[in-house]
């Protein structure tokens, strides 16, 4: 028997005999030759079938293949530039695993279809090249998140996805039955339990699902996502930042190094990812407030960006832009105040250039711990709740801080999508919860 290859390893095997097992992608007849494209997973191989050259009955068996049959091919393997990936297969043999019915043939064809036929469609709509170049940036992303921490000395501790209080308020927060009676929540972050393995590891961070009942049906939002928090201990805002920013410009450089063919293929302008370069430009929050409001924003201090004033600060930007010095009035109760002006928190939120919003938001942790118990007061917080991360702040507390990326704005920015549906494999949102 031939070895079985995959197609990415073709250049490795040019001039042998090998077996290829895949599907359909394609198929071309011209008379007396058939050229039947298949696809793995990992590529493209345009085969070529000659009548002359193979049993009758073998021929018209690739003559007549349909789309997506899965089919084992054996075949000698040689260079062809004009081909898809670079090399092409004199076919030798075929095998038929199952081939589909001319009856009930795959749904998906060659013409235009809707956004809702194929986000029905989902399961199959994966096998495209399109969607295939946006899993594989995506897993690109992930590869160079967990590469960046892990080689920066950060200890990856999972945090639960069950949480059992609502801690800043129920909604938008999924509620589920637990035991007992007991009601559970689906986490929306891991940051406060990442606090407690900070203080045990001294830099960590944790990589899952998160949950948002949001009822927004923006092309921003999902209602499941994923995404990583790092946290860290004797860290200032500047040093989040400093993270923050080291970790975007990793990710751009290595999705440019690893994944240009998949870039090409989305017809991402490049370009404009190789100025993704440190420093960022930094704004205060008082400042973005006149800047929208000198472009028509309607915005008043005091008020969270939307959508729109988003792109409007960033519309002239090259690179990220990082904002902080938020009004504590809508941030969360575990947010430092600024010593030098109370009504602001030391948090940054870093918004992505070409009108794809915050991709992180974060910044430095209350650790004084009668302040902290004014603050779930003042939010209106059952204080039995947070026993245990109160006990953080009363053996051994320290300056801290981290934040949270999430994955999927991440790479619809990197990638250059219009809606964020397209960068995970089963999207969740308001109005959709199939496949």
């Amino acid at each position: 028997m031939p070895p079985r290859i995959s197609i990415s390893e073709a250049g490795r095997h040019v001039g042998e005999t090998v077996q290829i097992a895949g599907w359909l992608y394609n198929l071309r007849r011209s008379g007396k030759i058939a050229f039947p494209i298949l696809r793995d997973g990992s590529g493209l191989m345009q085969c070529v079938a000659v009548k002359s050259a193979l049993p009758e009955e073998l021929f018209e068996t690739v003559k007549n293949l349909t789309q997506e049959s899965s089919i084992l091919i054996t075949g000698k393997l040689r260079a062809e530039q004009r081909a898809p990936g670079g090399y092409e297969m004199d076919v030798e043999n075929l095998e038929v695993a199952q081939r589909v019915p001319e009856s009930d043939p795959y749904p998906i064809t060659p013409k235009e279809h809707g956004i809702d036929f194929l986000m029905d469609h989902r399961h199959l709509w994966l096998r495209s090249q399109r969607q295939h170049a946006i899993i594989r940036v995506r897993h690109e992303v992930i590869k160079a998140v967990r590469d960046y921490f892990d080689s920066h000395g950060f200890t990856l501790v999972d945090t639960p996805i069950f949480t059992p209080a609502a801690c800043e308020g129920t909604t938008t927060l999924f509620e589920v039955d637990y035991f007992d009676d007991n009601k559970a929540y689906l986490t929306q972050s891991g940051q406060l339990y990442n606090e407690a393995t900070a203080m045990a590891f001294g830099k960590t961070y944790c990589f899952g699902p998160t949950f948002r009942a949001e009822k927004s049906k923006t092309r921003r939002h999902l209602t499941e996502f994923w995404m990583v928090e790092p946290e860290m201990t004797y860290a200032t805002l500047e040093d989040v930042k400093k993270v923050a920013e080291e970790l975007i410009v990793f990710i751009v450089g290595r999705v440019l190094e690893n994944r240009g063919e998949e870039l090409k293929r989305l017809e991402r302008d490049v370009s404009r990812l190789e100025k993704i370069q440190a420093p960022f430009p930094r704004m205060i929050y008082d400042d973005a407030v006149k800047t929208l409001q000198a472009k028509g924003s309607e915005i008043q201090w005091g008020g969270d960006f939307g959508g729109a004033d988003e792109t409007l600060l960033t519309e002239d930007q090259e690179r990220p832009i990082m904002i902080d010095g938020f009004p504590a009035a809508f941030k969360a109760f575990y947010f430092k105040r600024n010593p030098e002006r109370e009504d602001v928190v030391l948090g940054v939120d870093i918004l992505a250039p070409e009108g794809y919003g915050e991709i992180i938001g974060g910044g430095q942790r209350e650790d004084n711990l009668d302040v902290l118990l004014s603050r779930i007061e003042e939010h209106h917080l059952p204080k039995e709740a947070f026993d245990w991360y109160i006990d953080l702040r009363k053996y051994g507390s320290v300056p801290h801080g981290g934040f949270g990326m999430g994955i999927e704005r991440c790479v619809a920015w990197i990638c250059g999508l219009e809606h964020i549906r397209e960068t995970i494999a089963f999207p969740r949102m308001l109005y959709r919860l199939r496949p």
